[in-house]
């Protein structure tokens, strides 16, 4: 994860910590951390479907919205509401009833607008808009994309809501959003999540690391989705495998995507998330080995096979010993695999992830300017380590000190929350609370949420011609 620092000073050279033993004992409390959030009943705040009344609540919201999502949210979404009238405001309700289409994308765009400008669950949301507006810049920030233009679509961070829990966590990328003059996508999360739930964060790298930015790309998800086919295809990978792959590429990028920037915590926070859904819905405590023909999710073996197989391409010292672990863990669940109707054995299944992960991760993309996913962004030996010593203030009060503030981003947080509750002995709740603490300090300090209107906070840096070192 490269990142320009947002301080003046330069930022210092962190203290290299040993390789340790990956500890995940503590993953099956996690798991039912995630059950409980699931099986919570808070639905959020009610749907504003009464046209003159959100109108006015708009108005007053727009006060707290900073300027940079005043202009790319509020002001295009206001004149789409003004445009359309209580009449095609209804209009759309009605033709959308499940709310999974039209309605339901202009429902979470003022519920975005609305949650973030009348403060509901402000340090939940304050955190949550921390991690996504992170994600987001890690990807597009000067220092990241030197090299590749910048994208076709949108370049605002996603602006975030809570709401839908049946829906789980998802996004309207920018390409949605667009329909209603939105310059930036929406990310949701379930209310529960708010309070419980720690490993769903691991999934916001799959939501904004991955839909949200290769949504932003014109034709990016169509090579990457033509690579993955082709790479299958020249291994003489059976099964329909090269179709299975390929006709899934946004999930399954995006799954890649979230490892890139939030390391092995997305990996195990996947398998442990998937497997808080299986308990939750009755069906036990384990990744789902049959992938339907009409589910645009690889199967979650896959899953658990691509995050280990993406792991081990990884920038960092430890990469290969997580990579096993990852794989351990998912082998635990395995049965047999049907993916569209059709038997595939482990062995092809893991091979299969294998070639997909090495293709998404190494191969270059005319889209990207003929870079590579992994060039534009990485989890290296800075990660881990500031992760590491993150990992010690999530159990204490203590604040974060200056020297480790100046390297440290919102996914950092996350992936130290991650790993350090699937470790032995976590107080799971507590290190919630910390990392939702830490992480609206961060958001406090974000100028994207200040007056000036920024686009990437990582790109405001010095460039100095020489750096003292005391």
């Amino acid at each position: 994860m490269t990142r320009t620092g947002l301080s003046e000073k330069p930022q210092p050279v962190l203290e290299s910590v040993v390789l340790t033993q990956p500890d995940i004992s503590n993953l099956p409390n996690c798991i039912e951390d995630v059950k409980k959030a699931i099986m919570d009943g808070d639905n959020g705040p009610e749907d504003p479907i009464d046209y003159y009344e959100l109108r006015g609540r708009l108005e007053t919201a727009r006060r707290k919205l900073p300027p940079l999502y005043l202009e790319t949210v509020y002001e295009p979404f206001i004149k789409a509401l003004d445009k359309l009238g209580q009449t095609g405001f209804t209009r759309i309700l009605l033709s959308d009833p499940t709310k999974e289409h039209a309605a339901g994308l202009m429902l979470d765009i003022a519920h975005a607008i609305l949650q973030n400008g009348e403060g509901y669950r402000e340090r939940a949301t304050d955190a949550f808009q921390e991690v996504v507006s992170d994600l987001y810049d890690g990807f597009l920030s000067a220092e990241d994309r030197r090299g590749i233009k910048p994208p076709d679509l949108g370049i605002i961070p996603p602006l975030v809501k809570w709401g839908n829990p049946g829906f789980g966590p998802y996004t309207w990328p920018v390409s949605a959003a667009s329909n209603f003059g939105l310059q930036t996508g929406i990310v949701s999360l379930p209310p529960a999540q708010a309070n419980r739930g720690l490993l769903g964060w691991a999934t916001l790298g799959h939501e904004t690391g991955g839909h949200d930015i290769l949504h932003a790309d014109t034709g990016l998800i169509e090579e990457l989705a033509q690579s993955v086919y082709q790479a299958l295809k020249q291994q003489n990978m059976g099964n329909d495998l090269p179709e299975y792959w390929s006709d899934r590429i946004d999930e399954t990028a995006s799954d890649v995507m979230g490892l890139l920037n939030m390391g092995p915590a997305a990996g195990i926070g996947l398998i442990g998330y998937f497997r808080g859904i299986g308990a939750a819905k009755n069906r036990g405590a384990t990744l789902r080995n049959n992938g339907p023909g009409n589910d645009m999710h690889p199967a979650d073996i896959l899953r658990g096979y691509l995050a280990a197989a993406t792991v081990n391409l990884l920038e960092f010292d430890g990469a290969s010993e997580w990579a096993r672990i990852l794989k351990a863990e998912t082998d635990k669940d395995l049965s047999t695999i049907r993916l569209a109707g059709k038997v595939v054995s482990a062995e092809e299944a893991r091979e299969s992830a294998r070639i997909v992960a090495s293709t998404l991760v190494q191969n270059r993309m005319e889209t990207l300017e003929n870079h590579a996913l992994g060039q534009v962004q990485n989890w290296r030996n800075e990660d881990e380590n500031i992760v590491k010593q993150l990992r010690s203030l999530l159990t204490t009060a203590n604040p974060l000190s200056r020297d480790l503030a100046s390297g440290t981003f919102a996914a950092h947080v996350v992936a130290a929350a991650v790993t350090e509750a699937v470790s032995k002995d976590a107080d799971i709740p507590m290190i919630y609370e910390r990392m939702l603490a830490i992480l609206k300090e961060m958001h406090d300090t974000n100028p994207s949420w200040g007056p000036l209107f920024v686009l990437h906070p990582g790109d405001i840096s010095t460039h100095r011609v020489y750096t003292y070192y005391e």
